[in-house]
C-alpha cells in the first residue's frame, strides 16, 4: 500500500511540563527535538505500520532542514519536493495530557503547483494536511496534487488540522479538494459546518466516530497527545479504524509526534 502525504516537515520542539508555566519564573520540563509537521507525522506512522510512504513538501536549505530530512528518511519515508529557504519550527507545550502550540512554518507554505512532479503521486491515498489549504501558494499546489493523484486512481483524504484555520476560504478549498475522507475533531467539524465527505470525527479520550458508529479509545498511559491524530489518520488509511486507534494509543504513551 502506498500513501503520499502533502504538507509540512518541521522541527518539532516538544516541551513536557510537570506543572503549568509561571509568568516570569521557571518550571522543570522534559524536552524533545525532532522531525514533525502533520504530513510528515502521518507519513512516518504509515511507514511504521508497513506502508510505502512518501512526503511531499517544500523544505529549507538550512542545517535543521537537512537533519529533519535525514530523520524522516531513516524512518523509511521517501521525500520529494523543492528545497528553498528555511526550516519551520513548531513549539508544543504539553502538560497533563493537554498541549498548546506555537507554529512558524518557514518555507513550507511556499510550495507551488508548478513544482510538483506527477510521478510523485502514484499511490492508493493522497493525504493532505489542512495547513496546506490555509494559504497560498501551497493551497493551489494541494488542489493540483489531488488532480494528479486521482489521474492515477488514488483517493484523497484531508485533515482539518486546526479550528483556527477554518474560514470561508478554507471551507471553499476543502470543498474543491473533493476528498473521499475528512479527519476532524468535534470542534473543527462544528466550526466548519456541513462536511463535504465521509468524516472520521476525533473525540479525544472518548475515541472516534465513523459512519455514525462510536469506537472507544484504547487504554494507554497518557503522556503526550502531540501527533495522536496523525497516528490515527495513518492507521485508518493503511488499515482501518482499529489500527488507527492502536497507533494513536501508542503515540499518546510517549513524548513526541513520531512513532
Amino acid at each position: 500500500m502506498r500513501l503520499v502525504c502533502l504538507g509540512d516537515l518541521l522541527l518539532d520542539v516538544i516541551v513536557g511540563l510537570e506543572a503549568p508555566l509561571i509568568p516570569g519564573d521557571d518550571r522543570p520540563a522534559t524536552t524533545r527535538l525532532g522531525a514533525g509537521g502533520q504530513a510528515a507525522n502521518v507519513a512516518a506512522w504509515a511507514s511504521s505500520l508497513g506502508a510505502e510512504a512518501r512526503f511531499i513538501g517544500k523544505r529549507g536549505t538550512d542545517m535543521a532542514s537537512r537533519l529533519l530530512a535525514a530523520e524522516l528518511e531513516a524512518r523509511g519515508v521517501a521525500l520529494a519536493g523543492p528545497c528553498e529557504g528555511r526550516s519551520g519550527v513548531v513549539v508544543s507545550l504539553s502538560s497533563a495530557g493537554e498541549r498548546s502550540m506555537a507554529s512558524d512554518r518557514g518555507s513550507a507554505a511556499e510550495l507551488r503547483a508548478d513544482e510538483l512532479d506527477p510521478a510523485w503521486f502514484a499511490c492508493e491515498w493522497l493525504h493532505v494536511s489542512g495547513y496546506a489549504l490555509a494559504r497560498e501558494p501551497i493551497a493551489s499546489a494541494a488542489l493540483h496534487a489531488a488532480g494528479l493523484a486521482r489521474a492515477g486512481g488514488a483517493r484523497v483524504s484531508v485533515d482539518l488540522s486546526s479550528e483556527a484555520l477554518i474560514d470561508a476560504d478554507f471551507r471553499e478549498r476543502v470543498s474543491q479538494l473533493e476528498a473521499e475522507l475528512v479527519f476532524a475533531t468535534e470542534r473543527e467539524a462544528e466550526r466548519f459546518g456541513a462536511l463535504p465527505a465521509r468524516a472520521l470525527l476525533k473525540r479525544g479520550a472518548a475515541g472516534v466516530s465513523l459512519d455514525g458508529v462510536e469506537f472507544p479509545a484504547l487504554a494507554t498511559e497518557l503522556r503526550d497527545t502531540t501527533g495522536a491524530g496523525d497516528a490515527l489518520a495513518a492507521g485508518m488509511l493503511v488499515g482501518d479504524v482499529s489500527l488507527g486507534l492502536e497507533a494513536a494509543a501508542r503515540c499518546c504513551a510517549r513524548l513526541g509526534s513520531m512513532p
